[in-house]
């Protein structure tokens, strides 16, 4: 089965919890805080590979799991790093972010490696918070966890040049007789109903690869037929090759000009692509003629008659492809406006900070206080000592959350909320 888009979910490993523990050995009095740091949490990669063609292991909503990392312990031990995931994709896969759509991975060649959701850092022991002035602190911190996404995962195919044209027009049969490609070839419509992949090999020694697409109708734009579904698989092929059926087909220049019609409302900026025109079963007199009026009506543009069966013109078609592989530029991902698409990208040179916090009213007496950072520093302590909560209360107002509080007008005894914890504010 042919699978080329999925959903799915990836979760890395937590960080392990640090310890609070202490040093106790016979002959050894204040032994000193001995508590170890946790440990890493697995991060999850992907990994391009040419050993599959198709997205079937992930469909159903697979939801991919990293090992946490383990907990600090005694005698300043840390816990064990939760072991990596490496996932094998196919090349050609595009890894989105939902719902932002971002993309955060795009396979191109055998054997890349990218990150794809970050194991969380593991929580310091107590051991980490000793000083001259707290020689026995009773505190640790929680891991921190790992991230978590929502994925799209998108198959599309890598290839030079794509065929693209109506069913039954010889797409496949050509793709056989100019490589070593096997397609399925039979005289009805909707034959193939998969791309399917050839290596060429062009005059210049040099291969280069061309995908046969599914028969694309009138409004496959639309989803109709199984033109919008594989229409994706032209995103990335450098060259449009239009494929006119010479036998069957009445008037060359209209369905030129629905295929040119059905590309240009796909979007993508496919209709800007470098492209020219093939005319099939090339046999008759009669094809022959109403290819040179095609030549004469599309002056700017390249046309070819040619037939699989007589293998006429095959070695002009062949050439015209590596032709027009060579001088084309390299492909812009755009989304379907054809506006580049957005990278998600960790640019360690980049330090950005993001606001501490901000003081939300909720009702009379009652005040929150949000803010990725310190919602993260709170994640991290583990709240079963005095010390910790302590801790905890004195890093709210080194970052000036009191005078913060003060200035909207907070009374004595009024409750402040920071996620799950509550307090009541005195000064």
């Amino acid at each position: 089965m042919f699978i080329d888009q999925a959903k799915i979910t990836v979760k890395a490993g937590n960080g392990g919890n640090g310890m609070v523990s202490f040093r106790r050995e016979k002959y050894v009095p204040k032994g000193g805080p001995d508590g170890g740091n946790g440990g890493r949490g697995g991060s999850i990669y992907f990994v391009a590979t040419s050993n599959i063609s198709t997205l079937t292991d992930f469909r159903f909503g697979l939801k991919i799991k990293a090992n946490n990392g383990g907990h600090g312990a005694t005698k300043n031990q840390y816990g064990k790093s939760g072991e990596d995931l490496y996932v094998k994709v196919p090349i050609g896969t595009v890894v989105y972010i939902e719902p932002s759509r971002e993309v955060l991975a795009d396979f191109k060649s055998e054997g890349e490696t990218i990150l794809i959701a970050k194991g969380g850092k593991g929580g310091r022991g107590n051991n980490a918070f000793k000083s001259s002035i707290n020689r026995t602190p009773r505190i640790a911190e929680h891991g921190i966890p790992g991230e978590e996404h929502l994925l799209t995962l998108e198959l599309k195919l890598l290839a030079d040049i794509g065929f693209i044209g109506l069913p039954n027009a010889g797409k496949s049969t050509l793709l056989s007789v100019i490589s070593e490609a096997r397609p399925l070839i039979d005289n009805y419509p909707f034959t193939t109903l998969q791309p399917e992949l050839g290596v060429v090999i062009g005059k210049s020694g040099n291969p280069f690869v061309a995908c046969d697409l599914p028969g694309i109708i009138k409004d496959a734009h639309l989803g109709k037929g199984l033109g919008l579904r594989f229409l994706r698989h032209a995103q990335r092929c450098k060259v449009l090759m239009f494929m006119i059926d010479g036998e069957n087909s009445q008037d060359y220049y209209d369905q030129y000009k629905l295929l040119r019609n059905e590309v240009k409302k796909y979007g993508y900026k496919l209709d800007e692509r470098p492209f020219f025109v093939a005319v099939s079963k090339d046999e008759s007199d009669e094809s022959k003629r109403k290819v040179a009026a095609l030549t004469k009506k599309l002056k700017d543009v390249t046309v070819l008659g040619f037939s699989s069966l007589l293998h006429a013109n095959i070695d002009k078609l062949i050439d015209t492809m590596e032709e027009y592989i060579a001088n084309a530029p390299e492909i812009e991902m755009v989304d379907e406006a054809g506006v580049a698409v957005k990278y998600r990208e960790y640019d360690l040179t980049v330090i950005t900070e993001p606001d501490l916090f901000t003081i939300e009213k909720v009702k009379s007496g009652v005040y929150r206080i949000v803010g990725e950072k310190v919602e993260e520093r709170y994640h991290k302590y583990i709240l079963n000592t005095e010390e910790a909560i302590l801790s905890l209360l004195n890093y709210l107002r080194e970052i000036g959350v009191e005078q913060a509080l003060e200035a909207i007008g907070i009374n004595d005894g009024d409750t402040v909320l920071l996620c799950d914890f509550e307090f009541e504010y005195y000064r």
